[in-house]
C-alpha cells in the first residue's frame, strides 16, 4: 500500500470523497486516475474553491476537503481560507508541495506553506516522513472538527504519495462537551427570576443543532429574542412573535437595545461585534449577562458576564430541561415594516421586499450586499435552520461561490444569493462552477454600478469629496454570466422583477438576475 492508497482509503472512512479543487503539477501523483467512487469540483480561482467548499461543509454539517496548487492557489485562496475560519466550518486543506528530495535548494513552485496558512487555520503541517501524510490529514480531519470548528492544514511534496505506507487504522473523537452543571444552574435561576429576559441568538446556535430548542426555551421564558450584529447563520426564526430584530454593531446603540432587560443569554455570538466606534456600556447597570460558547477565546475576551464554554445545544437542552415555565406577560410582536413604493429605477428596499415575499420557505438565502444588509434583515425574514449564510469576516467572493456549495449540499433545496455588483466580481468564477455542479440557485445582484456602501461610509462620518475608485460603471453581470455558462436576464422594472424572479425560481438549475437598482438607494447606513 502506498501514501496515496492509504490516504484514499482513510479519505472514504471519513466520508470525504469530494475534492474541490483548482489541480497543478504539484497534485497530478495524487489527483491522476481518481477512482470512480471520488468526486472532482472544479474552480477557476482557489477563492472561489474555498468558498464552494466552504457552503457544502455548513450544508451537509461534515467537513469538506480541499486540494491546493502550491504556494500560488494557497496565496489565492487565502482570504477564503480566513472567512472560512472566522465561519467555524471544518475544512481539510490539502495542498502540493515541491518534490521532496531537492526541497533545499527552494526550486520553482516550492513554499513556505506552513507559514504561508497560519494564522486562519487551526493546525498547518508538513510532515516530516512521506510515511506520515495519512496520519496528519486524519489529525487534520479531528483538529478541524474540535470546537470550535475550523480549517486544518496539511502540505505534501508530490514524490509522497508514491512512498509505501502502512493501511489507515481506525479512529474516532467524541468532541462535544457540556459546560460546568453548576454554572448552568446558576444561570437557570438568574432567566427564571428575570422580570425581562433577552436571548441574543447567534450563528453558533444553527451550527449547533440548537435552532429548535432555543424556540423552546425562549417560549418558556417569554424572552425576547435578538440576533447578534453579524451573525454568519441565523439562530432563530425571523419571523416568530418573539423575535425583535437584529443588534446594532455599534456600543452604545447596542446597549440601548438591550437596556430593558435584565437579563441577557448570549448564545453561540461573541459578546458584541461591533463595527463602528461609538463607546458606551456593554449592558445597562444591573443587567446580568451570561455567555454560552464553544470556543474559548471568544469567552476570554467578553468584556462583562460570565462565559461557558461548551456544547451550545446541549447546555440549551439543560437549561430547557431546568427552567420552568414563566408567567410573565408574552412580549407582543413588533411591528412589521411597511410596504415599501415600487418606482423605476427600482428602489433596494422594494426589491428585498419583493424577494421576500416570492421565497419560498424551505430556501435557503445567502447574503453579500454590505450597503443593503440592513434592509435585507428587514424584509427577508429566515424562517428555518440552516436558512442563511453569510461571511462572518466580511470579506468578498464568499457569497456566489458558497452558494453553488450550498446548493450541491442539498440539490432539492432553492438557494437565493443576494449580492452587490462588487461583490458579484470577486466570485464571479464561481458562476462557470454552478453551470456545472450547482442546482437550484438564483442569483439577485443588486446593480448600482459602484461601492455603495463606501459613500454611505463617508456621508455618516461627515467626509467630503468624492470616494476614489467607489464607480463600478461598464459592469455587464449579465454578459458575464452567460459567458461562464450561467442563464442570464438584466431587470429595470416593477413588472419584470416579479416575472423574472419567478421563473429563476421555478428553474431547475442556476440562474442569474441582473436588477438595476436605484444608485442613490439605500440612503442611510447602518451603525
Amino acid at each position: 500500500m502506498t501514501v496515496r492508497d492509504a490516504t484514499l482509503e482513510l479519505l472514504r472512512e471519513l466520508g470525504m470523497t469530494t475534492i474541490f479543487g483548482n489541480p497543478g503539477s504539484t497534485e497530478l501523483p495524487f489527483l491522476t486516475g481518481l477512482p470512480e467512487d471520488f468526486s472532482y469540483v472544479l474552480g477557476l480561482h482557489e477563492g472561489v474553491v474555498v468558498g464552494m467548499a466552504d457552503g457544502y461543509a455548513q450544508g451537509t454539517r461534515r467537513p469538506a476537503l480541499v486540494n491546493l496548487h502550491t504556494a500560488p492557489g494557497l496565496g489565492n485562496a487565502s482570504a477564503a481560507i480566513m472567512t472560512a475560519y472566522l465561519n467555524r466550518t471544518p475544512l481539510v486543506i490539502v495542498a502540493g508541495q515541491q518534490d521532496r528530495r531537492h526541497l533545499a535548494a527552494e526550486p520553482f513552485l516550492a513554499g513556505r506553506l506552513t507559514e504561508m496558512a497560519e494564522p486562519y487555520v487551526k493546525w498547518s503541517s508538513q510532515p516530516v516522513r512521506a510515511e506520515d501524510v495519512p496520519g496528519a490529514i486524519a489529525r487534520a480531519y479531528h483538529t478541524a472538527v474540535q470546537p470550535p470548528s475550523g480549517p486544518a492544514f496539511v502540505a505534501v511534496p508530490q514524490d509522497d504519495w508514491g512512498v509505501s505506507a502502512a493501511p489507515p487504522r481506525e479512529h474516532r473523537v467524541v468532541h462535544r462537551a457540556l459546560p460546568e452543571r453548576e454554572e448552568l444552574e446558576r444561570a437557570a435561576r438568574v432567566l427564571e427570576s428575570s422580570e425581562s429576559p433577552a436571548i441574543v441568538a447567534g450563528a453558533g446556535v444553527d451550527r449547533s443543532g440548537a435552532w429548535e430548542d432555543t424556540v423552546r426555551l425562549a417560549e418558556r421564558l417569554r424572552a425576547a429574542v435578538w440576533a447578534d450584529p453579524f451573525a454568519s447563520r441565523a439562530g432563530f426564526p425571523q419571523d416568530h412573535a418573539l423575535f425583535r430584530g437584529h443588534l446594532s454593531p455599534a456600543q452604545a446603540t447596542l446597549a440601548q437595545e438591550l437596556s430593558g432587560h435584565d437579563a441577557v443569554l448570549v448564545l453561540g455570538a461573541p459578546v458584541f461585534k461591533y463595527y463602528r466606534y461609538l463607546p458606551g456600556p456593554v449592558v445597562a447597570e444591573g443587567t446580568e449577562l451570561v455567555h454560552v460558547t464553544d470556543d474559548p477565546e471568544e469567552a476570554a475576551r467578553a468584556p462583562v458576564g460570565v462565559s461557558l464554554v461548551g456544547d451550545v445545544a446541549l447546555a440549551v437542552r439543560h437549561l430547557l430541561g431546568t427552567i420552568r415555565p414563566s408567567g410573565r406577560p408574552v412580549p407582543g410582536p413588533p411591528p412589521g415594516p411597511p410596504a415599501p413604493r415600487a418606482a423605476t429605477p427600482l428602489p433596494v428596499d422594494y426589491v428585498l421586499y419583493v424577494v421576500g415575499n416570492m421565497l419560498p420557505g424551505e430556501a435557503v438565502v445567502v447574503e453579500e450586499t454590505p450597503s443593503s444588509k440592513p434592509l435585507l434583515h428587514r424584509y427577508v425574514r429566515v424562517r428555518r435552520p440552516g436558512g442563511f449564510y453569510s461571511a462572518a469576516s466580511g470579506g468578498l467572493g464568499f457569497g456566489v461561490s458558497a452558494s453553488v456549495g450550498l446548493s450541491m449540499a442539498d440539490p432539492e433545496r432553492p438557494v437565493v444569493c443576494i449580492v452587490g455588483d462588487g461583490s458579484l466580481a470577486y466570485g464571479l468564477q464561481a458562476l462557470w462552477s454552478a453551470g456545472r455542479y450547482g442546482g437550484r440557485v438564483v442569483f439577485v445582484v443588486l446593480n448600482n454600478r459602484q461601492y455603495r456602501v463606501l459613500r454611505l461610509l463617508a456621508g455618516r462620518d461627515g467626509l467630503e469629496g468624492e470616494v476614489p475608485g467607489s464607480g463600478l460603471e461598464g459592469l455587464d453581470p449579465e454578459g458575464a454570466a452567460r459567458s461562464l455558462g450561467c442563464p442570464a436576464e438584466t431587470v429595470e422594472a416593477p413588472r419584470e422583477l416579479e416575472e423574472a424572479l419567478g421563473r429563476a425560481l421555478a428553474s431547475r438549475g442556476p440562474r442569474l438576475l441582473n436588477v438595476l437598482v436605484d444608485p442613490e438607494s439605500p440612503r442611510d447606513m447602518w451603525g
